[in-house]
C-alpha cells in the first residue's frame, strides 16, 4: 500500500472479458497503473497457463506511469458448460530499486519471505457468447430502428478496432524501449535485427491507424 492507503497498482478493467467463439482466438487488454513514486514490478499468473498467452507477463513500471498487458485466449475446440469460466488470474506487484529493468529482477522478486510487501490483485474471467444481442424474430417490425442501431454499431466497431490498434502500438513501443535499455546494458548480437523489425512493425501500425482514422465515418 502507498502512504495514503492506496494499492501499488490499479488494474483496468477489473475482470478479463473475452468474446468466445470456437476455433478462434480472443484477447483482452489490461491497463496497469503505478500509483506510487517508486518503480513497481508486476507479474501475471493464471490457473490455466496453457489456455492463455500474456504479453508482457512481467515488467517494471516507472513512477506514476502505466503499462498495457494483452491477454490472448487460445482457440478452443468446445464451449465450456453454460459458458461459465472458472479460470483466474493473479497479478502480483512489489516495489523495486530505482531504474530497475525487467532483466534485473531476481527469481525471488515476488516471494513474500523476509517481510517483503507483495500485493496481489485477483481477476476473474468472463466469456461472452457471440450470440448475445442477436435479433429476435419478433422484432422484424423494427427494421428502421435496427438499421440506425447497426450504423451506430459499425462506427463503434471501427472505433474499437482503432483503440485496439493503439494499444498494440503501445505494447510494441514498450518492447522497443526494453530493447533500447538492453543495448546499453550488454552486447546483444541479435539486437540490430530485432530493433529493425520492431521499428518497421511500429511504422506499419502507425500507417494502419492513419488509414483507419481517415476512413472511419463520423458519428452523427
Amino acid at each position: 500500500m502507498t502512504a495514503g492507503g492506496h494499492p501499488l497498482i490499479s488494474v483496468h478493467p477489473d475482470e478479463l472479458k473475452f468474446n468466445f467463439e470456437l476455433e478462434k482466438q480472443s484477447y483482452c487488454d489490461l491497463k496497469v497503473v503505478n500509483n506510487t513514486e517508486h518503480h513497481v514490478a508486476f507479474k501475471v499468473k493464471t490457473t490455466s497457463p496453457k489456455k492463455y498467452f500474456v504479453r508482457p507477463n512481467t515488467n517494471v513500471i516507472q513512477p506514476w506511469d502505466a503499462c498495457f498487458i494483452r491477454v490472448t485466449l487460445q482457440a478452443q475446440m468446445e464451449y465450456p458448460p453454460d459458458m461459465q469460466c472458472k479460470d483466474k488470474f493473479l497479478l502480483q506487484s512489489t516495489t523495486v530499486p530505482p531504474n530497475s529493468d525487467v532483466d534485473d529482477l531476481s527469481p525471488d522478486t515476488f516471494n513474500k519471505d523476509g517481510g517483503k510487501t507483495v500485493e496481489e490483485c485477483k481477476l476473474r474471467v468472463v466469456y461472452v457468447s457471440p450470440n448475445t444481442g442477436r435479433e429476435n424474430p419478433e422484432e422484424n417490425t423494427l427494421k428502421s430502428s435496427r438499421q440506425s442501431f447497426d450504423d451506430s454499431t459499425s462506427v463503434q466497431q471501427l472505433k474499437d478496432e482503432r483503440d485496439a490498434a493503439l494499444r498494440q502500438t503501445q505494447l510494441l513501443r514498450q518492447e522497443l524501449d526494453m530493447l533500447r535499455r538492453r543495448r546499453h546494458r550488454k552486447s546483444d548480437p541479435g539486437f540490430s535485427l530485432k530493433f529493425a523489425l520492431l521499428v518497421a512493425l511500429i511504422g506499419i501500425m502507425v500507417g494502419f491507424l492513419l488509414n483507419l482514422s481517415l476512413s472511419s465515418p463520423t458519428a452523427e
